[in-house]
């Protein structure tokens, strides 16, 4: 399985969870590492965009595609098992709770959850320091230009 993850340039042949860690997001608590990709290059472009406008857009983003082996045992959350206001912005403290404890409970590499900017599409979150992390592989990482229209507010 290929997963897709959009990053600067400067961060684009690593994956270590550690930008991640400085700040703490909607499935990790700051100062837990912790990689975040997408099921496709539309989420992983959504997923950013949210973030950004026009204004500050950055031209150096690349799209990384992750290869995951078959082998690789995957967790899931359940969008059913997730409280009505989860995907709220702010996020909530109870999705980090969940996070973080994937990355501590080392059952999984890689933990696919949903995404709240994308109704029905999945994120994936990866585990930097399970042991079989090492067997995930960067297959490809290319600019990625914006399409400016995104950000148009007509």
């Amino acid at each position: 399985m290929t997963i897709f993850r959009l990053t600067r340039q400067k961060y684009a042949h690593e994956l270590s969870g550690y930008v991640a860690s400085l700040f703490g997001n909607r499935w990790n608590s700051k100062g837990i590492k912790m990689i975040y990709a997408a099921e496709s290059r539309a989420l992983a472009m959504a997923e950013v965009v949210v973030h950004i406008t026009l204004a500050n857009l950055p031209s150096d983003f690349m799209m990384v595609e992750i290869d995951v082996p078959d082998s690789l045992s995957i967790g899931t959350v359940e969008r059913t098992k997730l409280a009505e206001n989860w995907n709220a912005h702010p996020f909530q403290y109870f999705t980090q709770q969940i996070g973080d404890k994937f990355i501590r409970d080392q059952e999984h590499a890689i933990l696919k959850v949903p995404s709240a900017v994308v109704k029905g599409d999945y994120n994936y979150l990866i585990n930097p320091i399970h042991p079989k992390f090492k067997k995930l592989s960067i297959k490809n990482a290319s600019h990625f230009p914006f399409d400016h229209r995104i950000f148009n507010e007509n």
